[in-house]
């Protein structure tokens, strides 16, 4: 008698057919939409959604497609956007993970093998935002490089590396992993040529490149950017589904079949293999389609308020260097006053003036309003 895995069953018989949570689609897809929104965030990445009204349109997007659900992250949305992810990387394959906490200890993981010494950027989500994950879960050594700035000079790695090496007790280099764009250097990023020459030494010495590029998609225009070019440079890379796809939760870790195998392996190990996954990677893969365009038209119109706000006076433009999707903005006493309240109430959201500078996040919802408007309101002449 063929014997049959209990997940193998579930996978084969209710992910591939319509399953449970197929059938209440076309109830929530009957909810109105809501209606269209002018609240422009210039606060973060993400398009921000009321509770409410992401439910309304998961159940839209419920009804639209017909094969949604999951089983142990298999099948469905989340097969489909595992493919399609992998596909926009130019990688053989893509793995769902429920945080990007997960899919960078993984990726270093996989990738140091048995060499667990792996170099990293001081200000990255890996080495200051994980409570020392690697070193606890996996007894990798993080080196951190870069201290207080978005990327490590060439020769720093080179240092590092033949520090490592060179000692009384040698010590392999397993991983690189390189955060780009990086949230505490205000979204500064790595030049393509710098990466590009750290991965080609790396590649000459047997290590393993991994990209943290959780918020890879808004480097969309800068500078001639081309995602799977800066993507060749790395062995793995993380892309995450919430800070600007509009999922809830989640992240896509891609590389090589090999490689990727191995993470579905450790997902399962990691207590990752959650039940369900499609509530995230639907909302993510209908994202997808049109985002670098839309994201260019959300760049231009950036560009137009800026322009406009260093034209009205009272507001300095200080770029970030090699920066993405931030702009620092030094505000006058006399246009800080009253600014977050007089702007809210033009619907713009942003964060308060702190020591005299804002930090202004361009994301979709700055289409909302025309230039004008929005100068108006910055200017208090609205």
């Amino acid at each position: 008698m063929m014997s049959v895995s209990r997940r193998g069953f579930l996978v084969g018989g209710v992910a591939a057919g319509t399953g449970l949570a197929n059938g209440i689609g076309p109830v929530l897809a009957q909810t109105k939409d809501a209606a269209v929104s002018r609240a422009v965030y210039l606060s973060g990445d993400a398009l921000v959604m009321p509770d409410a009204e992401r439910i309304q349109e998961l159940g839209r997007l419920m009804g639209k497609y017909e094969k949604f659900g999951d089983v142990y992250l298999a099948a469905g949305a989340v097969t489909e956007l595992e493919h399609k992810m992998a596909e926009m990387l130019g990688k053989e394959d893509a793995a769902f993970l429920p945080t990007g906490t997960l899919a960078n200890n993984l990726a270093v993981r996989v990738l140091c093998g048995d060499h667990r010494h792996a170099l990293v950027q001081h200000e990255s989500h890996l080495y200051l935002d994980e409570q020392d994950s690697a070193s606890l879960l996996s007894g990798i050594n993080l080196v951190p490089l870069a201290r207080g700035k978005a990327a490590p000079d060439y020769e720093e790695v080179v240092a590092a590396i033949e520090l490592a090496v060179n000692g009384r007790f040698p010590i392999a280099v397993g991983a690189i992993s390189l955060e780009s764009p990086v949230r505490r250097a205000n979204g500064g990023s790595i030049p393509y040529a710098l990466a590009e020459k750290i991965s080609t030494l790396a590649r000459s010495k047997g290590i393993g490149m991994h990209w943290d590029g959780a918020r890879a998609l808004l480097l969309t225009g800068t500078d001639g950017f081309d995602l799977r070019r800066y993507s060749v440079l790395f062995d793995t890379v993380y892309v995450s589904l919430y800070k600007y796809l509009g999922a809830p939760f989640g992240a896509v870790l891609a590389g090589n079949k090999a490689t990727i195998a191995k993470v579905r392996e450790l997902r399962h190990a990691y207590g990752g293999l959650i039940y369900h996954g499609w509530q995230s990677a639907l909302p993510a893969l209908a994202a997808l389609p049109g985002f670098q365009e839309r994201f260019l038209a959300a760049r231009a119109a950036g560009d137009r308020l800026l322009a406009g706000l260093q034209g009205v006076g009272g507001f300095e433009i200080r770029p970030v260097p090699d920066g993405s999707n931030i702009t620092v903005v030094a505000v006058s006493s006399a246009r800080a006053a009253n600014l977050q309240a007089r702007l809210a109430k033009a619907d713009v959201h942003v964060r308060p003036v702190e020591d005299g500078k804002m930090l202004i996040f361009v994301n979709e919802t700055i289409v909302r309003q025309s230039t004008e408007e929005l100068v108006r309101a910055f200017a208090g002449t609205a």
